[in-house]
């Protein structure tokens, strides 16, 4: 008899409910709504409407209501938050990582705060202004009656978790992304905190990923008119549960999530901290079952995304195909960009700040829309080289095949950059990677999934992978060679 479980993903800018159906041997899933997930600017603040996305998640379980789920999972991007009062309600909404308001505070906090190197010694992250502890920092700055009057401080996807089922905790994958946490002891870093000062608001306390945080509270279920239903605190940032759903059988794998963000990295047993490391910029990120990855984060398809936004806003509206029909089509390797480069963080003219960012490296300068596409992919493709070699360097270890997981698959110009970039097989899929590491860890926590290892293997029967292999790679070698030399990381 099969078995069914709702997996909710909130991605930076869409949301999707997703029903899974494991039968004993196979798991599929399937998307039973979709929704925007569209941040508002207000006096020049740039938030996100989180109680709309609450709605959403109703939505979401109205959806599936017909399908008799047992479970329900919710995970969203990492970093932000919310803050609530004594009485648990919320306190303004949470503000979105690509505000401008953490400029600067990189410098300023590891500067006047905690020594760089002694930052990444305790979270083994890399320093990035869009960071819990950098935002927080900025709050404490510019904004303190906000922390005032706040009590406790929820990421995303356990102020989801709250609002469903009324526990306030939160589980190691989401809390590592703060730049808060002990990797080593996978506890809050009291160093940290009493080096910025930060008496309140209180964190979470922490559970391990895959525990239940109790049933759907009866408020709900009576306005909805469900059954119960229990709220399983998987992997509550996105990216882990793409991680765990990487078809690998093999103990030692390179992964790309490609999505908005493209999170390249490999998996652990262990923080690998060093010098080499920190100058690199890898990250000791927390993944299902206390495993560490060791991951680079590029800035992925939302390269893409702008550019179509830019471009609707001029008055030209793009399907994502025509996009890639057009890089596809402009000529190879006129010029490239480091996508990891702090000029494409925040929002704005993407196509312009490419332009910017090629003409001061005295590179040729892309005019036409298809021209500034195939930059992006190739500069995407080329990062992902560069960061495999650093992997590789760190880890004295080599890949010869790289699974590429997430809705990036579905680019089948991006995937021939990629596989003819690093010269090596790639194999693709699942595209729906989140929606299936999300199931798969409820499934894990109900005990019908043994542990993460048969969950993979379940996930690697149940799809269709692509596989491809390198070729005209001569080329690519020496476009390499221009790339590597002009990126911030050398």
């Amino acid at each position: 008899m099969s078995k069914k479980v709702l997996a909710i993903d909130f991605g930076p800018y869409t949301g999707r409910a997703m029903i899974a159906d494991y039968d004993g041997g196979k798991m599929n899933v399937e998307e039973i709504l979709r929704f925007n997930n569209t941040p508002v600017i207000v006096k020049d603040t740039f938030y996100w409407d989180a109680l709309r996305l609450f709605h959403h998640i109703k939505r979401c379980l109205l959806s599936a209501k017909k399908y008799d789920i047992k479970s329900v999972s919710v995970d969203t991007w990492g970093m932000d938050f919310a803050l609530l009062d004594t009485d648990g309600i919320m306190q303004g909404n949470p503000v979105h990582y690509r505000d401008k308001r953490t400029v600067g505070m990189v410098d300023f906090t590891t500067k006047t705060e905690i020594d760089a190197e002694r930052l990444y010694e305790i979270t083994g992250i890399e320093p990035v202004e869009i960071n819990t502890l950098f935002q927080l920092e900025a709050l404490l700055l510019n904004h303190g009656s906000h922390i005032e009057i706040a009590s406790e401080l929820l990421f995303m996807s356990d102020f989801f978790v709250y609002l469903l089922s009324g526990e306030d905790r939160t589980e190691p994958s989401i809390a590592s992304t703060s730049q808060l946490l002990d990797v080593n002891t996978k506890q809050w870093s009291h160093e940290i905190l009493d080096a910025i000062e930060l008496d309140k608001p209180q964190l979470p306390g922490i559970v391990p990923s895959g525990t239940s945080a109790g049933m759907i509270t009866p408020e709900i279920t009576k306005e909805l008119g469900l059954p119960p239903i229990e709220v399983i605190r998987g992997c509550g940032h996105d990216a882990q549960n793409a991680i765990a759903a990487v078809p690998a059988q093999e103990k030692d794998f390179l992964f790309i999530s490609s999505g908005t963000w493209s999170v390249m990295g490999t998996e652990l047993d262990a923080p690998l901290i060093n010098e080499k490391t920190r100058t690199i910029g890898l990250s000791n990120e927390i993944g299902f079952g206390g495993s560490i990855d060791l991951i680079k984060i590029i800035a992925g398809l939302w390269l893409v995304q702008e550019c179509r936004r830019q471009w609707q806003k001029d008055g030209e509206d793009f399907t994502f195909d025509e996009l890639e029909r057009m890089g596809h089509e402009s000529p190879a390797f006129k010029c490239f960009i480091d996508p990891s480069s702090s000029e494409f963080i925040g929002v704005g003219n993407i196509p312009q700040r490419i332009r910017e960012f090629c003409e001061f490296t005295g590179q040729e300068i892309p005019e036409t829309h298809g021209e500034i596409l195939r930059c992006i992919y190739e500069s995407l493709a080329l990062k992902y080289r560069h960061v495999k070699e650093q992997i590789e360097e760190c880890t004295g270890k080599k890949y010869d095949k790289i699974y590429v997981v997430g809705g990036g698959t579905k680019d089948d110009t991006l995937m021939k950059c990629i596989t003819n970039a690093c010269n090596c097989e790639i194999v693709c899929g699942p595209v729906e990677a989140t929606a299936y590491g999300n199931a798969a860890i409820q499934y894990i926590t109900s005990g019908d999934i043994p542990d993460l290892a048969a969950a993979r293997k379940i996930i690697s029967d149940s799809i269709v992978q692509t596989v491809y292999k390198p070729m005209f790679t001569e080329n690519w070698n020496e476009a390499y060679k221009r790339f590597a030399a002009m990126c911030d990381d050398e």
